[in-house]
């Protein structure tokens, strides 16, 4: 695939999927900012089971996806409200991610029914009614001489 190509699928993605590019940009900076802080204020404290960074960040990637299988936790205080912060934050990005593709499946739906319900113009149904006008005129016609003999 040459290069062309690439840029034109990646643009075309970021310009389709804007929102949810920055909500998992927005997720990712969580997490990497989230973990570094837990990090700086864990690492030191005697008792603290996050020693390095990237304990940090596999912690972090499990708290903001509300997994929390609970190998790694934060002991301090400091760390504890970004644990909090973190946890908010995933379930509030998750639920935005939830509701934007709900939404443009709605939309897309929506779309779809509007394509099959406006398939005749004002013109065809006054044109139509005028035809059933002229069948009902005819049929009475016909009855009244049927009617006669």
């Amino acid at each position: 695939m040459r290069i062309d190509h690439v840029y034109a699928i990646i643009k075309t993605i970021l310009k389709t999927n804007m929102d949810i590019v920055l909500l998992n940009i927005l997720g990712a900076l969580i997490v990497i900012f989230g973990g570094i802080g837990v990090y700086l204020a864990e690492h030191e404290h005697p008792g603290a089971n996050i020693t390095s960074i990237g304990d940090a960040l596999w912690w972090g990637i499990v708290t903001i996806s509300t997994v929390g299988y609970g190998d790694f936790y934060p002991v301090t205080v400091v760390g504890r409200t970004i644990a909090v912060f973190m946890m908010l934050s995933g379930i509030g990005i998750f639920v935005l991610q939830v509701s934007l593709l709900s939404q443009r499946s709605l939309r897309r739906t929506e779309r779809r029914l509007k394509k099959t319900q406006g398939v005749l113009g004002y013109e065809e149904k006054l044109a139509i009614k005028n035809k059933i006008k002229e069948i009902e005129k005819l049929t009475k016609e016909v009855q009244t001489l049927l009617g006669a003999d």
